[in-house]
């Protein structure tokens, strides 16, 4: 069994809700933004209270032990850092982490803090945050990160030593694994009378922070792996109710034509309410049309074909007859026959060729505003003329004067009415009378031509319209109509929008209805 990979649709969805799991993504990393501004604010609330623990010794003429101890008292344990007080000779003179444990600021109303559990001990934290680590992995220097004893020189470290010299430090040290934490140290000068007589040292862990914050990663990740988990099912989801069966739409319109480009078969319309129901539904209704094309196709050059194939058997049988030993007379009555079945061949190709390249030409034409009420007028005087008063009498109606206009090809509408108006003068004795009519109503303009012959039978109306299909009783002209011209009438007038019919009258004779939309319309 053929492997059969992924449909390129199915890995561009799942690449796209794949990408929109970068949203949580990019939020982790400005994680990493928010946490340096809650260092820096954590720096000035250390340097805050700095200030104020020198500001109170400086209040009093000398730096003592006993002062700084007292002043610790006082504060009651309830300051989040840890303070130190060293004199100008690096001697420690107060620790508030002598003084028992730090007490959290009293505050009316106020829920205990819960306890928070580190995320670093969650298996899928350490498993989500390994690329991170790695990334931000910086060498320790276990020079900076150890932490001198509480009696040991102070004056080493060298923010205290910035301090000592009048200015303010500040250093920063990483703790090592398995919990690494950084811990902020912040060295506040104290000045009695200008002089530098000691320094106040703050120091605080950003544990509480971190663990704040890898809380909130965790989550992030969590979110993150439910929203890879969806997109999976999404794209999965998408691959069965879209790709596949675009794909195996794909394969049946492969196999709906042969080598020769002919149709095999037709699509099924589908039964699905979505974008591919409508598409499998279209595609069914363009593969009927185009079946019913190729099928007329195949009709008209099977009808032009047994239709050729009469004037060229009577010119084969006067062909053979006229080189026999017959007399001039009759050799001329052969070449007549032949002079008429050549001509009759002649108008089939242009009648032919006319209705063949219909289509293509009426694509190609810019349609223009025709207007009837001038064309028709035009038509029947040059019809007047043609017969020279030997016909029937042709009469031009307008029931409403005025523009009645179309939009269309002023060419092929010529076609249209002058095949009319030649066919109701065919059928028509030379006493009788042609009448043209026309009229428009709200949205259609209407254009009737009537004749006073023998008439054309209810079940014969609709089947004048064939190609090679002509109605003359008695064979009257049998030879000169090929049985295109109203078949060119209803393809021209179709390609405009419009419809054509036959219609009985009360008197003797046939009236052929066209109707075409309005311009604008």
């Amino acid at each position: 069994m053929a492997l059969r990979l992924p449909s390129r649709i199915s890995v561009r969805l799942l690449a796209f809700n794949i990408l929109i799991l970068f949203v949580p993504i990019g939020g982790v990393l400005f994680l990493d933004t928010y946490e340096r501004h809650l260092l820096m604010a954590q720096e000035r609330t250390m340097a805050q209270e700095g200030r104020l623990l020198a500001a109170a010794l400086e209040a009093r003429d000398q730096v003592t032990g006993e002062d700084a101890q007292r002043i610790l008292l006082q504060l009651g344990q309830r300051h989040l850092s840890r303070l130190r007080v060293i004199s100008s000779s690096g001697e420690l003179l107060a620790d508030s982490a002598l003084m028992g444990p730090r007490r959290e600021p009293e505050e009316p109303d106020a829920a205990p803090a819960p306890a928070l559990s580190p995320p670093q001990t969650n298996v899928l934290y350490r498993i989500g945050s390994l690329p991170f680590r790695l990334l931000r992995q910086r060498p320790v220097d276990a020079a900076a990160v150890a932490e001198a004893d509480a009696s040991g020189d102070l004056t080493a470290r060298p923010e205290v030593q910035s301090a000592l010299g009048g200015r303010y430090g500040a250093a920063t040290r990483i703790s090592a694994e398995p919990r690494r934490s950084v811990t902020l140290h912040i060295a506040i000068p104290i000045r009695v009378e200008g002089a530098v007589e000691g320094a106040v040292l703050v120091s605080q862990s950003t544990t509480r922070i971190l663990q704040a914050l890898d809380a909130v990663r965790l989550d992030v990740l969590k979110v993150f792996l439910l929203g890879l988990g969806a997109a999976v099912v999404l794209g999965l989801l998408a691959a069965t109710t879209i790709a596949r069966p675009l794909a195996a739409l794909r394969r049946r319109a492969g196999d709906l034509v042969d080598r020769r480009g002919r149709l095999r078969g037709r699509f099924t319309p589908s039964t699905r309410r979505d974008e591919i129901g409508e598409l499998e539904r279209a595609l069914a209704e363009l593969t009927r049309q185009l079946d019913e094309h190729l099928r007329a196709t195949e009709a008209f050059a099977a009808d032009v074909s047994h239709e050729f194939k009469n004037p060229l058997a009577a010119i084969r049988t006067a062909t053979d007859m006229a080189l026999e030993d017959v007399s001039p007379e009759e050799r001329r009555r052969f070449l007549l026959m032949i002079q008429k079945d050549v001509a009759r061949m002649e108008r089939l190709l242009t009648e032919t060729r006319d209705i063949s390249r219909i289509d293509a030409r009426l694509d190609e034409e810019e349609p223009v505003e025709v207007r009837l009420d001038q064309l028709l007028p035009g038509l029947i005087e040059s019809f007047r003329l043609r017969l020279n008063g030997r016909g029937p009498e042709l009469v031009l109606v307008v029931r409403e004067p005025g523009a009645v206009a179309v939009e269309g090809s002023p060419d092929r509408l010529t076609q249209v009415f002058e095949n009319l108006i030649d066919n109701a003068v065919s059928f028509s004795p030379p006493n009788a009378r042609v009448q043209v009519t026309v009229a428009a109503t709200d949205e259609q303009a209407v254009v009737e031509v009537a004749d006073e012959g023998p008439g054309i039978p209810a079940e014969s109306r609709d089947r004048v319209f064939a190609r090679f299909y002509s109605y003359r009783p008695g064979e009257a002209g049998a030879t000169t109509h090929t049985g295109l011209g109203l078949a060119l009438v209803r393809a021209i007038i179709g390609s405009h929008g419009g419809t054509v019919r036959a219609e009985g009258r009360e008197g003797p004779g046939t009236a052929v209805i066209v109707t075409l939309p309005l311009a604008g319309r």
